[in-house]
């Protein structure tokens, strides 16, 4: 089967547009230090540029209105929203109010569509998926938050952490655990629950490596929750009761996809800082460029980038072609592969920078900071790596005999019998 990652030429023009959109009017709000509502307020004209040039949205279908691109085409638009972690709230797909409105459009009722997923949409609301919790992260299944039916409705009780964007959010949706004793991946499902519903308290934003400084409703924070009776309607649930990792998985497929041609984005900024630095730093004798270390690190730097940008439009392709679970191996291969390939382009970058890179006079200490988180984003790299492995050994088997396949004097033998009558004729001595 051939595979196809070309764009028509109006849609190359608007990724163009998007380029110098993204270098020339977002890059330098990073240096800003904005808080969530002046971020609100100075992207709403760049928001507006972005929905008359049809690029709002473009992970829904123009029913929902969005622009219905497939992934391959979002992935190409992420690859240049990568470059800045503002980029995306301009074109109306951050994370994770992206997957929430694709987990919306799937499983939402028409009244949740109407309530959530249009405002959302609209940028007029913002939501957090509440999933993780302490002692339940790589293994959902480990999950301990319950959703208990009690009359016309349910009461929620549990401790989540890492809820992305929460402590800004208008609604959440939850993940609890509404049958414990159904086999594991049926057990949970999923709720949309108001932030501002009595039982929810909202404690704080974890300070990480990313945002180390102790802070409350930063766009990008990671919240800590305690849900304590939590009472929400019975239409509250999304796509029925046990169907929570299903809808799960389809959110995180695709925002995989998202996830590493945005972390692209961010290794071709620090590549380009790479380049730029060998070209102007002058030491023992010669600039950088001449070092032989750091053409190595330029030219490794720009192969592992073009594998990862081809794994992961492939990885886009079969979704667009075959759906997301015949790409469930081509998704693992790139969430850690690509993950490597960020950090190890950052680290070079730093490291040709020295002193000047470790500093934050340079974007490169935040970006060496975001990428090692992305090793355990959406599952930690040896999960990933398992499931690969796992699936790739389903296409073999051991053999009956312990005798390794290409053992060269059984194959001599097995050849010796197949072909005598030829041996027989070739070493004939008439």
């Amino acid at each position: 089967m051939a595979w196809d990652f070309s764009t028509e030429p109006e849609f190359e023009a608007q990724l163009e547009w998007m380029r110098e959109f993204v270098r020339e009017e977002i890059w330098p709000l990073e240096t800003l230090r904005l808080e969530y509502d002046q971020i609100r307020r100075a992207f709403e004209p760049l928001q507006q540029e972005v929905k008359e040039r049809g690029l709002w949205a473009a992970h829904l279908d123009p029913e929902l209105g969005g622009q219905g691109f497939g992934q391959v085409k979002l992935g190409l638009m992420h690859e240049i929203l990568g470059s800045s972690l503002l980029a995306p709230f301009a074109f109306g797909n951050q994370a994770p109010d992206s997957g929430n409105s694709e987990i919306l459009a799937l499983a939402g009722s028409a009244e949740q569509k109407e309530r959530y997923l249009h405002p959302l949409l609209a940028g007029d609301l913002h939501s957090a998926f509440s999933m993780t919790e302490p002692n339940a992260g790589a293994d959902p299944t480990l999950l301990q938050t319950r959703a208990v039916r009690d009359g016309d409705g349910w009461v929620i009780n549990g401790h989540k952490w890492f809820s992305s964007n929460a402590s800004i959010a208008d609604f959440l949706i939850v993940m609890a655990v509404t049958d414990p004793d159904a086999r594991a991946h049926q057990r949970a499902s999923m709720f949309i629950v108001p932030t501002d519903t009595p039982g929810v308290n909202i404690l704080r934003d974890v300070p990480t490596m990313e945002h180390p400084d102790q802070e409350f409703g930063k766009f990008g924070g990671h919240a800590e929750i305690l849900y304590e009776d939590v009472r929400i309607p019975a239409e509250a649930i999304l796509g029925g009761e046990g169907t929570g990792f299903l809808l799960a998985q389809a959110r995180l497929g695709p925002g995989r996809i998202h996830h590493c041609m945005r972390w692209l984005g961010v290794s071709r900024r620090a590549f380009d800082m790479l380049c730029e630095r060998s070209l102007y730093r002058y030491a023992f004798g010669s600039t950088l460029a001449e070092k032989q270390t750091v053409q190595n690190w330029i030219a490794d730097s720009a192969a592992e980038m073009q594998a990862a940008r081809l794994m992961t439009l492939h990885a886009a392709w079969v979704i667009d072609t075959q759906g997301v679970r015949a790409a469930r191996t081509e998704i693992s291969l790139i969430k850690f592969y690509g993950a490597k390939v960020l950090h190890d382009v950052i680290d070079r970058a730093l490291q040709a920078h020295g002193s000047l890179g470790y500093s934050t006079d340079l974007p490169l200490e935040q970006m060496y900071r975001f990428a090692r988180g992305a090793r355990f984003y959406d599952g930690p790299d040896e999960v990933h790596r398992q499931s690969v492995a796992r699936q790739v050994l389903r296409g073999y088997e051991a053999p009956a005999d312990g005798v390794p396949s290409e053992h060269v004097p059984t194959r001599r033998r097995a050849a010796q019998e197949k072909f005598a009558h030829l041996l027989e004729a070739v070493t004939s001595n008439d």
